[in-house]
């Protein structure tokens, strides 16, 4: 969930050492050694979450780590833990500083250096799903934020552009695709979670670790890996590939991908936003709802986790986009009333004006989907010809134009919801004079209106979006109205909530 905000420092501006290793990193580096090598994935998970944010707080709050030829020599100079160790040292920089041309190179040839050995290698190590998700995570991040600089030529150095041209293979989307592409194939886990269907493999069940000894390395990345293809494709704005490339995992079951809080909101926010892309409203509605629901029972759970912060941006970001499809498609049914009184205190106002048929309904489209959309990137060189520009933005600016198009065209039908919300049946001619239009233009709208409040799912079978449907029969239209279940239990529920908070209070009152 990597999308760190950049300041501007640079460690040589600081005093920075890089081969002043601390005593207390010393014997961090030596405790981490010594557990990886003896598998013990709780004590790795915990020098790796607890120790590691907290030496980063205390001694390198806004500079990086010491360099891995500093610490190889407490660790065996073991090749696989610096490449490791060489992983967090980038991951802590791109953080906490801003990385140099430079450093991004060098953190995509030591990434290239850490799958090739787990791909083709013997990898004899168990390491938490933390841990392993952060990888995939961080990977993906690093290469969209280098799309991001590369994109921004307007105030490239000579020897910036030099070093482009010169690593011109830095952070290809190609190379990024095949490395994920290439984790998910030599893992198997495609086939290992379809015999896990059969009752023949226990990777869910064992949180993907390995009990019998072996290691859950490779299986692990290859599992995030599909995760990881996901939102690369979403970055990219193919959304239709995005979700073929998460179609192993049932994410209606619980599954590895939920155990991590970071992964778990990640898969739904792209999974949600690539369906609402593709105009598959209430498949976005129904998990956006589901996460939703789940970060408000558990964020307190989270606070001290080093990824507090992020799960709250992306809880603001799902109810924005929650807000959308919701507006696109009202399908009140499907959310839960927790969630629904949290959108409403969000976003009440705007979505009763996103309703509307005007320029101000078009701004806020505009407005939530720049807040909530990933983002997306142009994954080509630039031409290092000149005039140079900036272009960082297109991308975006393309899916924008994309969206606002589909946004306008729903628009057009809200008005006709309106009115078949009213009539249970109406002559084509009464509603034609209603909506100021002759018959022909109605027939089109309302074949326009089957048209967009139907899609196609990921099986490739036509499902519908709409909470109002109707048939013609002697031009006569007939409505068919899918009307929400009544929840009696929630609101019991909140009243008895209330009834208690007031005795609680009632209960602080000393009487004189």
């Amino acid at each position: 969930m990597a999308d760190h905000d950049e300041q501007r420092l640079q460690p040589q501006d600081l005093g920075y050492d890089p081969n002043f290793v601390p005593d207390s990193v010393k014997s961090f580096v030596v405790h981490l050694y010594r557990q990886i090598r003896e598998k013990n994935v709780y004590e790795i998970h915990q020098l790796y979450e607890a120790s590691f944010q907290t030496l980063s707080e205390r001694h390198f709050k806004d500079t990086p780590w010491p360099s891995v030829d500093a610490v190889a020599q407490y660790v065996d100079n073991d090749h696989v833990f610096c490449l490791l160790y060489r992983e967090m040292w980038f991951r802590h920089l791109y953080a906490r500083l801003t990385p140099t041309l430079r450093q991004r190179i060098d953190s995509w040839d030591n990434y290239c250096s850490l799958f090739q050995v787990v791909l083709h290698g013997v990898v004899n190590m168990q390491l938490p799903n933390q841990w392993l998700w952060d990888m995939v995570d961080e990977f993906v991040y690093q290469f969209q934020s280098f799309c991001q600089y590369r994109a921004k030529m307007k105030n490239k150095t000579e020897q910036e552009i030099a070093l482009l041209r010169q690593f011109d293979q830095a952070w290809n989307v190609f190379g990024v695709l095949n490395f994920l592409q290439a984790l998910v194939e030599k893992s198997a886990i495609i086939q290992i979670l379809e015999q896990e269907k059969e009752g023949l493999e226990q990777f869910t069940a064992n949180d993907g670790y390995d009990y019998n000894g072996g290691s859950n390395v490779l299986k692990v990345l290859g599992y995030f890996s599909m995760v990881g293809l996901l939102r690369v494709h979403c970055l990219l704005g193919d959304y239709d590939t995005g979700l073929k490339c998460l179609q192993p995992i049932d994410i209606s079951q619980p599954g590895v991908f939920n155990i991590v809080i970071g992964c778990h909101i990640t898969t739904i926010y792209h999974y949600g936003f690539a369906n609402l892309m593709l105009r598959r409203y209430v498949e976005a509605i129904r998990e956006f709802n589901k996460i939703l629901l789940y970060i408000f029972k558990t964020k307190v759970y989270h606070q001290k986790s080093p990824q507090y912060e992020q799960i709250l941006k992306k809880n603001e970001q799902m109810y924005a986009l929650l807000a959308i499809c919701l507006s696109l498609c009202p399908q009140s049914k499907l959310v839960d009333e927790t969630v629904n009184s949290q959108l409403r205190e969000k976003y009440g106002e705007k979505m009763s004006r996103m309703q509307r048929y005007d320029d101000e309904a078009f701004a806020m489209y505009d407005e939530l989907f720049s807040y909530a959309c990933p983002k997306f990137i142009t994954p080509s060189a630039p031409s290092f010809e000149e005039p140079l520009v900036n272009y960082n933005q297109d991308a975006y600016r393309l899916q924008l134009k994309l969206f606002l198009y589909e946004a306008k065209q729903q628009q057009l039908l809200s008005g006709l919801r309106t009115f078949l919300k009213v009539y249970s049946t109406i002559s084509l001619a009464k509603l034609a004079s209603y909506m100021e239009v002759d018959e022909p233009t109605l027939r089109t709208i309302l074949l326009t209106y089957k048209h967009k409040t139907h899609a196609v799912d990921s099986a490739g079978k036509v499902i519908s979006n709409a909470d109002v449907n109707f048939f013609i029969d002697d031009d006569t239209i007939h409505v068919v109205e899918s009307k929400p279940p009544k929840r009696y239990g929630d609101y019991f529920i909140r009243q008895v909530a209330l009834l208690q908070g007031v005795i609680n209070e009632l209960d602080t009152i000393k009487l004189e």
